[in-house]
Parts: structure tokens; sequence; C-alpha cells
């Protein structure tokens, strides 16, 4: 079995042929000569349109790495080194590649590096190994908070709506049921829990829309022709705030008067998917933004994602125990949830000595692929006295992209796209940290959580650790409880909606042995890694 090789474009041919002569070429700008990769055809710098391959010396440093364990892929044998490369021309220009010619152990952040080419049929991809020479100094500027956009005058959209009904479906491993009737499950009770009938319903709202790997039921088309809905407008697909960004979108539509009601819904059947999947994984060209990880055997967010966290733990020197207290309180919370997948107890020595998948994740720093579906209702906020159940209001949503939307390129000391986001959700709002009650903080990974607290400024960058205290202060009974449904390391991989549903349990004061005490304002993070978004969600009448 080889190795997923890069489909050969007419804009990226000349880089994966480029070392056919032991040479690395990166595009550079013909009239600034600004350094460019991946290849774009205009420059970020001067917006020229002319460029041409220009020859590097292929030397850099480590800023990144994770020492892979897990067998995603034949052909590449575990354990090996995946790791992200500042060019020393230019350190704001970064390759994930493989660094061999030594023990993947040794790979650390501030190696010295040059490149060493290896020909697979068409195609020499660009390797990396030691140079031998001392340690470089780490080139990764300190985070920012950016300064974001401030709202148009008029008022904001996000209080032209309200959340008025949720809805979910039973949730479990491997439930081997069809996504579409755990779709309808999670509707109809989110349709039936706002007061309303489906003929009221003039709107849909998903994310990703149809896609394949157990990620959809199927989309709008799917959903609207099971229930004979008319809707007046629809939405779905990738192109979104992250997974809350199906509802971004259906408040917009309510706002501007398009719609009445707009449904939501977000389903993930991963684990009866991966049970009835024929076959394992082919050689097929890897195209898009995976034809820069791919072929390096970078094929998992738990992947792209440990690169960071490494140089978050080489940076502020926290030990991997500060990943092991999101996922103990995960898993505590999680006791008290009757809906969650893992609920027994998980002690740090559970969790410093479980299976490693890539470093320096384990086996519990990652999600739960689950089976199962969340539905939300969004309504114009006029209803919102009319309702069955207490509405939950939007006071903000931060959605502005300030990073580059790459896992490499850009942001590498937390996870990608928390930050700005985090930064345009306070711009938007009179509220601040000390007024959430609970953070509801997505957790794809126990790195994810770190980098939402820190976004959000409940502290300061690199300060987790010690903030974290052992784990007191994200309790239950701390001053800021996180995930008390125990997120998706405990509960289950609902992709976001899992998160947004917890929030309305909560500020409904409905969440039984989890409420967390007179709980009026939460803050609900959905994605991170590629464009995401964040909400400030109060109880009505707060």
């Amino acid at each position: 079995m080889t190795r997923p090789l890069p489909e050969l474009t007419s804009s990226t041919e000349w880089f994966w042929t480029s070392g056919a002569d032991g040479r690395l070429r990166i595009q550079a700008c013909g009239a600034c000569t600004t350094l460019v990769h991946p290849p774009v055809p205009i420059c970020p710098a001067c917006r020229s349109t002319e460029w041409e391959p220009t020859v590097v010396s292929g030397r850099g440093s480590v800023i990144g790495f994770t020492v892979n364990q897990h067998p995603w892929h034949p052909a590449f044998e575990p354990p090996y080194d995946i790791a992200v490369v500042a060019l020393a021309e230019d350190p704001s220009v970064r390759l994930t590649t493989n660094v061999v010619g030594c023990d993947p152990a040794d790979v650390h952040v501030g190696q010295e590096v040059v490149v060493r080419f290896e020909q697979h049929e068409d195609v020499w991809l660009p390797l990396f190994e030691p140079t031998g020479d001392p340690d470089v100094a780490d080139p990764v500027p300190e985070p920012e908070r950016p300064r974001s956009r401030p709202p148009l005058p008029g008022g904001r959209f996000e209080h032209r709506s309200v959340l008025s009904g949720v809805g979910r479906s039973a949730v479990g491993r491997r439930l081997m049921v069809d996504p579409l009737s755990l779709t309808v499950d999670a509707c109809l009770e989110a349709v039936a829990d706002a007061g309303l009938e489906l003929a009221d319903i003039d709107g849909l709202s998903t994310y990703p829309g149809p896609a394949g790997m157990g990620m959809s039921e199927g989309g709008v088309a799917a959903v609207e022709e099971a229930l004979r809905l008319q809707p007046t407008w629809i939405n779905g697909g990738g192109d979104l705030p992250g997974q809350g960004g199906a509802v971004v979108a259906a408040m917009l539509a309510v706002a501007s008067g398009l719609c009445r009601h707009v449904l939501c819904f977000r389903t993930v059947w991963e684990s009866s998917f991966a049970a009835l999947r024929v076959g394992g994984a082919g050689s097929t060209r890897a195209s898009g933004q995976s034809a820069w990880r791919m072929p390096f055997g970078a094929l998992s967010a738990a992947n792209w994602i440990a690169m960071n966290a490494n140089q978050y733990l080489h940076r502020y020197g926290a030990p991997r125990q500060m990943l092991g207290l999101i996922a103990l309180n995960g898993r505590a919370n999680a006791a008290r949830n009757p809906a969650a997948i893992y609920r027994e107890p998980m002690t740090m020595d559970d969790y410093l000595s479980a299976r490693p998948i890539t470093s320096p994740f384990g086996l519990f720093d990652c999600d739960v692929p689950c089976d199962g579906s969340v539905a939300i209702v969004v309504s114009d906020a006029a209803v919102a006295g009319d309702l069955p159940r207490p509405a939950i209001r939007v006071e903000a949503v931060g959605t502005q992209i300030t990073e580059r939307v790459s896992w490499d390129q850009g942001t590498i000391t937390h996870e990608p796209q928390v930050i700005g986001q985090a930064a345009h959700l306070w711009s938007r709002s009179g509220l601040g940290p000390a007024d959430v009650d609970v953070a509801l903080v997505y957790d794809g990974f126990t790195f994810n959580a770190i980098s939402w607290l820190e976004a959000l400024g409940f502290c300061g960058f690199g300060e987790a650790y010690d903030w974290l205290e052992g784990g007191r202060r994200i309790a239950p009974d701390g001053e800021l409880p996180v995930n008390p449904h125990g997120g998706q390391l405990s509960e289950g991989r609902l992709h976001g909606f899992g998160f947004l549903y917890e929030a309305v349990q909560q500020l409904r004061h409905d969440a039984g042995d989890r409420q967390v005490p007179d709980a009026a304002t939460a803050v609900v993070s959905t994605g991170g890694g590629a464009p995401s978004g964040v909400f400030l969600l109060q109880r009505d009448g707060a």
C-alpha cells in the first residue's frame, strides 16, 4: 500500500515535482518577492497576480509536531513523526511534513532541519531531517487578541430571534439506526417542545448538508421530503461559521422577516458508519487542503491539533496533566448525565496510562464518535411570551475570521479559528467573561477546550494550567462550570449541537442532577480549526 499522494493540478504540479533536482521551491511574488504557501493566484501582501517558483535553502525549524501511534492508514507504520516546519527564509511560511532520519521521540520544537526529498510515483515529497545544529529560537509570535469590527448601529440581529425549542434523538455507540430516522425523532421533539406544529415551520437549516463518513443525515432535501415541509428558505452546507453557523443563518433569516420558525438540525452516525463500512483506506489522490497533509500521514484532526498542543506545552511549560483536567472534568460531569455514553469514574492515572493516539493525545483526549441527532427551533422574538417553555435569547454571536483559514499556516499556539471569533463575540455585547454562569466549550479534543477558555478571556494565553486550580474552578460548584453534561469527550460527539442543547437545558433550569444553580448566561462554542462560531445565550428576562 502506497501513501496517499497529492493530485497534480496546473497550480501545484510544479511544487510536487520540484524535488526532482533536490531543491525546494516556494511560490514567490513577482512584484514584491513575498513567499506564499500553499500556492494561490494572488500575492497577499501587494495583490500582484505575478508569481514564479523560487528556490529556497530548504532549511527550517520545527514549530509543531506529533508522534503518531495510531494506525490510520496501512502505508504508515506507527510510530512516525508529523511536523510543521517553518522555513528559514520566512517562518510564516510552513510545511506540514515528516521528520525522518532520527527517532520520532527525539523530534522537538526548535529543532533545526533540512529538506530531503522522497520520490513516490510522479511526486517528490519534501521530508525533513535534523541538521545536528543547535536548536533555534522559536519563531512563532505570541498570540494577540484582535480588534473586532464593531456592530452596525440600529440594533443587532441576534435580538430579533429566540431559541424556542430543542429536541434530541437517542444517542449511543453503533445504534445501527437510519440517520434520517434519528433526525426525524429530534425534529419532531424540537417542534413539539416549542409548542408548534410542523406546518408552522417555514425554514430549514443544517450543517454540513449532504456528506459522507457518517457526518450527515442527507441534508435539507432529505428532511424536507421526509416531513413534507414547504419552507420559504433553506440552508445547508459546510461553509458556515462552524456547526453553529446553521443556527446563525437561521437567526439571520428570521431577523430579515423571511421566516418565522426555522428548524435547525445536525445528525451524526459515525459509529454505525464505521461498523458498516467495507474495505480499508485506498490510495486515491488527495485534493484541496488535504493534499498538503495526507501524503505525510496527517490523516486526522487529532494529528493536526496535536501539533499545536505540543507547541503550546513547549511554549508555556504546561504539563500534559493540564489536558487531563479537562478530560476528568468531562467524565465526572457525565456521571450525572443519563444520556452520556461514558459515565465510569476516571482518575488522572487512568488518563495518563491510556492508549497513546498521537502525542500529546491519548485515548481520553479524543471525543467519542457516536450516533445521534439534535434539533433546535429558531423563532421570531415576538413569540417569546407565548412559548410553553422559557425562551432562550441570543445576546451575541462571534463569527469574524481574523486568522488564516489553515491548520498549519496561521495560529499554531492554540487551536486555529477560536481567538478571532471569541474577540468578535465580546465586541457585540456589553457583557464579559465575568458575567458567564456556565461555559459549553467545544472539546473535540482536550486542547480545543483549553484554547476556547483562553481565547474567551477566562484566563490569559498560557495561563490555563494554573487557572484551572486542579480542576476545581471548572467543576459544577466552581467559579465557571464547564461542560456539565460531559462534553463530547464523555457524552458523545454530537458535533457542536450537543453544546447548544445542553445550554438550553441549563438556562431553562431543566438539567436535573447536573444543573448549575441559577444559570442565566451561557457561552457556547461550536467548532474550531476551521471557521467556527460562538454564542452568548441568556434565559429570557435575565
